[in-house]
């Protein structure tokens, strides 16, 4: 009995400890995950992509706002947000305070779920689902989304359904996007085309990874796709990862940078055929306010370095 009720303890004690560390350590301890990609034309310049994602910001979290707009100092050549930036029905004003600096400079963004709506208590083991209620279904509170895109767009361009060209550093990009798959915005149908010729790059944008777009996407050719969304897993198992990714994306691609192709769904990356395209999905900076835990899963934003290929 006394060795049973010291491994209780010892269990219970070891729950309390992660608890703690992921709601009052992890969950702040952001992190700038960099990567180098080869997907430019060949003799293009390199340039730099900042790709934040899933702020998920409420007023008064002042430690994420002031971490976002340090990232000014990076001077990227692009700035790419992929949506879900409110956790809160007044978190429009935030968020345009904590990206201020960032709208300095030359942008994109697309909208998420949370672009719409507000959070609400939820089971977390709907996560382990992909058909669990959403947005509206939910019944979830509507969000001043009108404010939140005026005020991204007095810097960035909306990509939400929108295939468009920009010229970056000197580089000419083709960038498509879609709105949020998540809650069945995402009209890629209106959007789709084959990959420009006469661009370094095209590249796709979109919040939720689900894979009915991804593979037209990389279909089309594009060769780099930037999403958002999952969390990471949010919660993962140490040397494991990821259990879930709250869309049908595969958990090995929860995080971080991959290759995908039409049908690339549950295939590691090694098999991935010539002229697939990179993917990165960021594990974000937030989270629901009614889930404010990390655990094996920093808070993130990515610094992307474009190279020729």
């Amino acid at each position: 009995m006394p060795v049973l009720r010291n491994t209780a303890l010892a269990t219970v004690g070891a729950g309390a400890g992660a608890l703690a560390w992921a709601s009052l350590v992890e969950r702040h301890w952001y992190a700038l995950r960099r990567a180098t990609l080869p997907v430019l034309a060949p003799g293009s310049r390199s340039i730099r992509v900042l790709h934040l994602s899933d702020l998920h910001l409420v007023p008064r979290q002042e430690r994420r706002i002031q971490w976002v707009r340090d990232l000014a100092a990076l001077e990227p050549d692009l700035v790419v947000n992929t949506g879900d930036n409110c956790s809160d029905l007044a978190a429009v004003p935030a968020v345009l305070r904590a990206l201020e600096p960032l709208l300095e400079r030359p942008g994109v963004f697309v909208l998420g779920s949370n672009d719409y709506y507000g959070p609400k208590p939820k089971n977390p083991l709907k996560y382990l689902t992909v058909g669990h209620p959403k947005g509206r279904d939910l019944g979830a509170p509507e969000l001043p989304t009108a404010e939140l895109v005026a005020g991204l767009s007095q810097g960035w361009t909306d990509l939400d359904n929108v295939r468009t060209r920009m010229s970056v550093g000197g580089v000419e990009l083709e960038l498509v996007g879609v709105d949020d798959p998540h809650i069945g915005l995402d009209r890629y149908a209106d959007v789709t085309a084959p990959a420009a010729t006469d661009v370094a790059l095209t590249m796709g944008v979109v919040h939720a990874p689900y894979t009915h777009v991804l593979d037209p996407m990389a279909a089309d050719g594009a060769g780099l796709i930037l999403a958002g969304h999952t969390h990471g897993g949010q919660v993962d198992v140490p040397f494991y990862g990821a259990l879930a990714t709250n869309c049908d994306l595969d958990t090995r691609r929860a995080k971080g940078v991959s290759r995908w192709w039409p049908g690339a769904n549950g295939i590691p990356s090694r098999h991935a055929p010539a002229g697939a395209a990179w993917l990165n999905v960021s594990a974000g900076l937030g989270h629901s306010k009614y889930a404010p835990v990390r655990f094996a899963c920093r808070p993130e934003a990515s610094l992307l370095t474009l190279v020729p290929r």
